[in-house]
């Protein structure tokens, strides 16, 4: 069919026509359910989200709506796997069934080298891509991962491009390399003698930090040329998803005009004229044409980065120490004011008895006491809030110099080291100027950088890090994602704290809210070494902290939409909870405020109606020669164990869509896109 002709006759049409007309579909799996514009009226039970799917209207009578009720049927599996082939289907239910057996996941990496000189390097790689390769690994480059891109972007999930090649490291030469990397020239000459915290140092026994982790690539710092290597590897993923958002911006574009074409063909056409029904149902693009609206919805570009590969872990301890002792002092300072007690953001300590406390404990002269607090807006109402106190540490001249702590013994201030060499105060500005490259050609890609949480230890340095780029690079709209770890007991003050910065300084917070990889290696650490353990008592507590920190963001959101949020997560209980929050507040999925995200090759239940329905919904693709991401799929070995012993949901539904294709001689279906 001609489009010139369609159009204009489009557009000749009375708007009260092209809604006139109501479509039912009992084959899909989600919709956006308008309510009728009401104030007295209550929700209607039928439409709740955790309960029961409401019914689909594609096209609906009742326009003018006060606010859109959102669904999503999870066990619609014709819906979850039309973007999968049968055999895509077969192979999922092999992985999966392995990763259950313990035998093959405790020796997978023994198993994998052992088949790898049995078979020959090109067997092994056959058989890895017909297997584990193939359902967690796009591809080996950027040319070989395109297919699936625009399959998965098709049905309306996007991608998060991750280069997940490792070094292949032995435990001795990962712990060498930590230990060389994480002491300083002046912790080695102190033999101990120092002030520091056993919990910012490093610890030999703990010197290879992939043990107790699942899902998160680790690196370790070799020179500065290694740093510059992972740089340009990460400029090129950033590249490529600006790239691809070139191409899938002009394909949304391009299907608005075909969904304004196929709705006035299912009105004009199908219903007015049913004889044409049986001609377009069986022309191949018919489906295309009628989906085309939701397969522009994740044309944002993410790409993801991780501090610890751009320099040296050392920095990111020391400034870590330093940030943890800053926060505990301005704590006891609110002990001495009797604000111990209080929540974070409560907690305003009168400038004068500030002042007058730290003169008492000799923390500097009252003129240089004075001059900290003279900022155009710091101590103006006569409080001093954690904000205001975060921000006394700030750029210098030299960074050796922000590494000065409170002695909490004497008040005084101290250098956190006796020394920093010529290169070490070098290595710490490189970090900084590579983060800053990183975050430019984001932004001149239009891609959205979100950097992923790390340990503990260097975690309040990579947050603090990261808002630093918020405020210089989120003034326009949300370009840097901080990555919070729900599992921490600390994660809800950590989000509430910068929010409220965000909030005051007028810049666009953005989030990716994660339960957390490192769990089991945090606890361990923390019982041996002999600190607090920083991670919450259980699952459930986990869960409830997780739902907390989302709550208190989707409220921003609704306050002023300036705050953003991927919902990284692969519970379907957290995922209903998201749409029943973005339900109460009436927050559209076009609005591209929230976004969801999962592993390539997990919960494609959840994923891809959640697309297909209209979502910012992403995947994270992971790619590399196949030798190279064999570290990566054994952790996605070690991950789905757990995963698939707690679940038997996500095999049960990939059972279930077989035998339907089976019985509906379907079996041999193909994805048409």
């Amino acid at each position: 069919m001609s489009y010139c002709k369609v159009l204009p006759a489009v557009a000749r049409v009375k708007p009260a026509h092209l809604f006139g007309v109501r479509l039912r579909s009992s084959a899909a799996a989600s919709t956006q359910h308008k309510e009728p514009k009401s104030e007295d009226t209550p929700p209607d039970p039928s439409c709740t989200v955790l309960e029961k799917p409401c019914e689909v209207e594609l096209i609906s009578r009742r326009a003018h709506t006060e606010r859109q009720r959102i669904s999503i049927d999870f066990d619609n599996t014709q819906e979850a796997y039309k973007s999968k082939d049968t055999m895509e289907l077969l192979r999922s239910l092999l992985v999966f069934k392995l990763c259950t057996i313990d035998f093959l996941v405790d020796k997978n990496k023994e198993l994998m080298d052992l088949s790898k000189k049995v078979l020959g390097q090109r067997l092994f790689e056959k058989l890895m891509k017909m297997t584990f390769y193939g359902q967690f690994v796009a591809g080996e480059d950027q040319n070989a991962i395109k297919p699936l891109i625009e399959k998965n972007q098709a049905f309306g999930v996007g991608s998060v491009l991750d280069y997940s090649v490792e070094e292949d490291l032995t435990q001795e030469e990962a712990e060498k390399k930590e230990m060389d990397s994480c002491v300083s020239e002046a912790e080695k000459e102190s033999h101990g003698m120092d002030h520091r915290e056993k919990k910012y140092k490093a610890h030999r026994q703990f010197g290879d930090r992939r043990g107790g982790v699942i899902s998160a690539r680790t690196y370790f710092y070799a020179d500065e040329a290694k740093c510059d290597h992972h740089m340009e590897t990460f400029i090129n993923c950033i590249k490529a998803s600006g790239e691809r958002n070139i191409i899938m911006n002009n394909y949304a574009v391009s299907s608005k005009v075909l969904n304004w074409i196929s709705g006035f063909l299912l009105q004009h056409v199908i219903f007015n004229s049913m004889h044409y029904l049986p001609f377009l149902s069986g022309t191949p693009n018919f489906y295309f044409y009628c989906n085309c609206a939701v397969a522009g919805s994740s044309v944002d570009g993410f790409s993801a980065i991780k501090m610890t590969a751009l320099g040296r872990p050392q920095f990111l301890l020391q400034f870590s120490e330093v940030l943890v002792k800053w926060r505990r002092f301005f704590n006891l300072l609110a002990s001495h004011q009797g604000k111990d007690g209080m929540a974070i953001l409560e907690q305003k300590l009168e400038l004068e008895q500030l002042q007058d406390s730290l003169i008492k404990l000799g923390v500097g002269a009252k003129s240089d006491i004075e001059n900290w607090f003279t900022g155009e807006k710091l101590g103006s109402s006569g409080t001093i809030d954690l904000l205001d106190w975060n921000s006394l540490i700030n750029d210098t001249t030299k960074i050796s110099n922000l590494l000065v702590v409170p002695n909490m013994e004497s008040g005084h201030l101290e250098p956190l080291l006796s020394k920093f060499t010529d290169e070490e105060e070098k290595q710490m500005k490189r970090m900084l100027q590579r983060m800053d490259v990183l975050a430019k050609h984001a932004v001149e890609n239009g891609v959205r950088l979100m950097v992923d949480a790390e340990q503990t230890y260097f975690q309040p340095a990579i947050s603090r890090l990261t808002l630093e780029m918020q405020r210089i690079f989120n003034r326009e709209k949300p370009n840097i994602f901080n990555t919070y770890q729900c599992y921490l007991r600390e994660a809800y003050d950590n989000v509430s704290v910068d929010v409220e910065l965000s909030r005051r300084e007028g810049w666009y917070f953005g989030a990716k809210l994660v339960r957390g990889a490192y769990m089991y290696q945090e606890r361990s650490r923390a019982a041996e070494i002999g600190y607090e353990d920083p991670i919450n008592p259980d699952y459930e507590a986990t869960n409830r902290m997780y739902h907390k920190c989302l709550e208190y963001i989707l409220e921003e959101i609704n306050h002023n939409r300036m705050a953003n949020v991927m919902v990284a997560s692969h519970n379907e209980d957290t995922v209903k909870f998201t749409l029943e929050k973005m339900n109460e507040t009436s927050l559209s999925p076009t609005e591209n405020k929230v976004y969801f995200g999962q592993l390539l090759g997990m919960c494609d239940q959840i994923s891809f109606p959640l697309g297909q329905a209209g979502f910012p919904v992403y995947k994270y693709v992971p790619y590399g020669p196949v030798n190279e991401v064999i570290p990566y799929l054994s952790r996605r070995a070690q991950e789905n164990r757990g995963f698939m012993k707690g679940s038997q949901r996500e095999r049960s539904l990939l059972w279930k869509e077989l035998k339907r294709r089976l019985f509906s001689g379907q079996l041999l279906y193909k994805p048409v896109y």
